[in-house]
């Protein structure tokens, strides 16, 4: 071979081989220095995408292990309230049990009375101040949606409707009566008029006698002027039931052009006979069978919550797994190339060295 200086074939080998170990040796200390197998695309395509999945999945399972905690939470704080309202109905039926002894005189029953009145006033007011973080829970609205997984469609829904304390407490005020009728009374069409106690109250809405009691009473509980008249439909036995939410008694307006039923006891407690007081104790039961059910669903779905927190958990550390071996660096294995490269990129260096030397033998021939 013979001996040139524009061209120096050994030092260009070697400078290739150099930059080839220097870009391996700079490739190894950035994943020494990051911890990460995968710092851009180009390093592993498929396992960026697949690593990216794994890191959204594991995000939102931490933040619906917090919305599973967050609806232990709320139910909890409902089922606090619940328990309380269970409380003043046991209360009430105590009181109830002495009305129905016939040693007690008129103002021994008045005195009755007039703790039931206060006790129902604290249901009522429980009713509507029960909420958690704003939202409320126990005045027969709250329907609950619990977003408790990573991917759309994984959510509970608890339905506390049931939980209507506010009505309830209508329901038992002493002395409220209320008035019924029937959605197929009215022939053609009919406004709705009410009296309440010495308050007119003229709604905007038309009856027909194809509407439904649920048509109706939606329609009522949605007019400004009715709800303005604390007034409150709801329906019972298929037919719709107006009451008065300040104690006053109901009548329907005979100008209403619609047949009501006769006033009828807003479930109102009567302490004032041993007959009366025997019926309120079963009305009480009733309502103390209904608050059960409706705690026992929230035990239930608290249970449920709690295992949702436990499952969450556990597939966030599968996953959280999972990812690792995809991106992460195995140090010890990256430090056995980090090693070799730097050794190569010496020897290169070194070597390039020499071969920038190799033809200085030239000089010897121009003397």
């Amino acid at each position: 071979m013979g001996m040139q200086v524009n061209t120096n074939i050994a030092a260009n080998n070697a400078y290739r081989n150099l930059a080839t170990t220097q870009n391996d040796l700079s490739k190894s200390l950035e994943k020494l220095s990051s911890g990460l197998r995968i710092n851009r695309a180009a390093d592993d395509a498929a396992g960026l995408a697949i690593s990216e999945g794994l890191k959204s999945q594991v995000g939102g399972l931490t933040v619906a292990s917090r919305n599973a905690q967050d609806a232990v939470s709320v139910l909890q704080t409902a089922e606090g309230s619940l328990n309380e309202v269970t409380s003043i109905l046991q209360r009430m039926r105590d009181l109830a049990v002495q009305a129905g002894n016939d040693s007690n005189n008129d103002k021994s029953r008045e005195a009755i009375t007039v703790e039931v009145d206060a006790l129902t006033a604290e249901l009522s007011r429980i009713g509507t101040s029960s909420n958690f973080n704003g939202k409320q829970l126990l005045d027969g609205t709250a329907n609950l949606n619990f977003q408790i997984g990573a991917n759309t469609g994984d959510s509970i829904n608890v339905d506390l409707r049931t939980a209507d304390i506010d009505l309830l407490a209508t329901q038992l005020g002493t002395g409220t009566a209320g008035i019924s009728f029937g959605p197929s009374a009215s022939a053609g069409t009919a406004d709705l008029k009410f009296t309440a106690g010495d308050n007119t109250v003229q709604t905007g809405v038309r009856v027909a006698a194809t509407d439904s009691a649920d048509e109706i009473a939606a329609a009522l509980n949605g007019d400004v002027d009715f709800v303005g008249g604390s007034l409150k439909a709801t329906v019972v036995d298929g037919d719709v039931v107006v009451r008065s939410t300040a104690g006053q008694t109901v009548v329907m307006t005979a100008d209403s052009g619609i047949t009501a039923g006769p006033n009828i006891a807003a479930g109102g407690l009567d302490f004032m006979s041993s007959g009366t007081a025997a019926d309120a104790i079963d009305t009480i039961d009733g309502f103390i069978s209904s608050v059960s059910e409706t705690r026992a669903l929230i035990g239930a779905n608290q249970n449920r919550f709690e295992s949702v927190i436990k499952n969450l958990a556990v597939s966030k550390e599968n996953l959280t797994a999972a990812g690792s071996r995809i991106r992460d660096t195995d140090m010890a294995e990256e430090m056995v190339k980090y090693t070799r490269a730097n050794i190569l990129s010496q020897a290169g260096t070194a070597m390039l060295a020499q071969a920038n030397q190799s033809n200085s033998g030239v000089l010897q021939l121009l003397q």
